[in-house]
């Protein structure tokens, strides 16, 4: 840990520098042009309407069973990144089965593509051709008390005292107003603590303190922080070469890549990704969102991509990363002899009094925490103010001395590439993107979810929103953060 640390040190410093000389788009291809390793890319298999045609059940499937929302409602606005809208008005009209919890949709070939909810695993999507899952479900309850019994964060009591004298009440209010702000942007969530006391929490219509929301790739923050508890257990060092089963040939150049690597988005594994600079949107449909649609064991898929770069050299947001960390949590929770899929409930929700919170998974049971995952605003708040106290609850240690700190300093391939905006599973906000302080950073998904930890403020910031209102609702999220950060003073370090 601390030797990552020290090598981070540096990268630090070229922050400024880097925002203040953004990268263009050629520049970035020709970068990564140089370090190209002479390797194949193989797409992947079937077609991609058979594959929106899956993200189009699942998204249905755990709007209406873990959400709560009615599926026409969900079929306009919820979840387009699996199954972008285009794509949907393409497919049949998803058939929900309430009695076996399945949503069925079918493609113009007959072909149907199925997503069943299977409980605490949530929503799961079918293999092509198949009516089950490959795996033994199980039921994992949190063991905490009635949460209307405990006061904030373990429980959700408030105190009942005005709020502290130091916050100006007219500018929190103010906040809270622009965040819903305009009605387009479908703010679903809005909540705020300061000094881990929530101070403000706003919901749409039919939208509570516990209802669970989508939040993509939010659930790679969660990865993180899983992996945290493995590196402070001992079971794994930030620096050392990770333990893929598919890398142990003699020889094999992955072998080289690194669990910080991974935690970087740094590996330099071969896959397609929208948020490539040299992604064509007409060319073969990207492994990047094939890893939640396949319905295929998705940590074998990602284990066996070749590299197109050796490891942190480029920088760049594949899917891939997180769930070779999800891979690795597996194959350590399950050598200590414990239950893998209870494993995120007993080791951290628990800890953090999060209850509504649930990681789905591939059809073999592997958790997909790279972006499908459901949970309240309030949870994501008690997440966040883990890291903002520097990864102790009540006491006790949950991440190692220095973790904080590492996966909010900017990964250094990253930083070679002149964008100063990632870290380890968070982004950075060393561009300037949300006008708050430059030591922010965030847990952000599609749609426009965010979670933000702001340690010079004491905040943390998580809203959530219908995917459908992501660009209305960007102008009404920066006002509000702006009057977030004028309405509490700054921390008193």
């Amino acid at each position: 840990m601390n030797r990552i640390l020290l090598a981070l040190v540096g990268v630090a410093l070229t922050v400024t520098a880097a925002a203040a000389q953004a990268p263009t788009r050629e520049a970035l291809i020709a970068r990564a042009k140089s370090f190209e390793l002479d390797t194949a890319y193989a797409p992947p298999p079937g077609d991609p309407l058979t594959h929106h045609a899956a993200g189009f059940a699942k998204v249905i499937c755990s709007a209406v069973f873990m959400t709560g929302l009615a599926p026409d409602f969900a079929t306009q606005n919820v979840g387009f990144f699996t199954a972008p809208y285009a794509e949907r008005a393409k497919l049949g009209k998803p058939v929900i089965d309430r009695a076996n919890q399945t949503v069925d949709v079918r493609l113009p070939n007959g072909v149907t593509r199925t997503a069943k909810y299977l409980g605490s695993q949530g929503c799961v999507t079918f293999p092509i051709g198949e009516s089950a899952v490959h795996f033994t479900p199980v039921d994992v309850k949190s063991r905490l008390p009635d949460p209307s019994s405990q006061l904030w964060p373990m429980g959700d009591l408030l105190p009942q005292e005005p709020l502290p004298s130091e916050i100006d009440a007219e500018k929190l209010k103010a906040a809270m107003n622009a965040a819903f702000q305009p009605a387009e942007g479908m703010t679903a969530a809005f909540v705020v603590t300061w000094k881990g006391r929530l101070i403000a929490e706003r919901y749409a219509e039919g939208v509570s303190a516990q209802t669970a929301l989508e939040g993509w790739s939010m659930g790679k923050s969660v990865t993180a922080t899983l992996l945290g508890i493995l590196v402070k257990d001992g079971v794994y060092a930030l620096d050392q070469p990770a333990p893929i089963p598919e890398w142990q040939t003699p020889g094999d150049p992955r072998a080289k890549i690194r669990i910080a690597d991974l935690l970087h988005m740094s590996s330099g594994l071969r896959i397609k990704a929208p948020q490539d600079p040299d992604y064509e949107p007409s060319g073969p449909y990207p492994d990047h969102v094939y890893l939640y649609t396949g319905g295929v064991d998705a940590f074998h898929y990602a284990a066996t991509r070749p590299l197109q770069w050796p490891p942190n050299s480029v920088g760049r947001y594949h899917n891939t990363d997180p769930v070779l960390i999800s891979y690795l949590i597996r194959l350590a929770v399950e050598q200590r002899g414990e239950a893998y899929l209870s494993f995120p409930q007993r080791s951290l929700f628990d800890k953090l009094g999060i209850r509504t919170m649930v990681i789905e998974t591939d059809p073999f049971g592997n958790f997909l925490g790279q972006g499908y995952e459901v949970g309240s605003g309030r949870d994501w708040a008690r997440l966040g103010n883990l890291f903002l106290a520097d990864g102790v609850w009540n006491g006790e240690r949950i991440l190692p001395e220095g973790y904080t700190k590492f996966v909010s300093t900017l990964a250094p391939a990253w930083a070679a590439d002149k964008r100063p905006i990632y870290g380890a599973f968070f982004w950075l906000n060393g561009d300037g993107r949300y006008p708050v302080p430059a030591d922010a950073y965030y847990m952000s998904g599609a749609g426009g979810q965010t979670a933000l930890i702001i340690p010079s403020h004491d905040l943390v910031v998580v809203r959530l929103g219908h995917y459908r209102g992501e660009s209305a609702g960007a102008a009404g999220f920066n006002k509000a953060l702006a009057l977030l950060i004028e309405a509490v003073p700054k921390a008193h370090k």
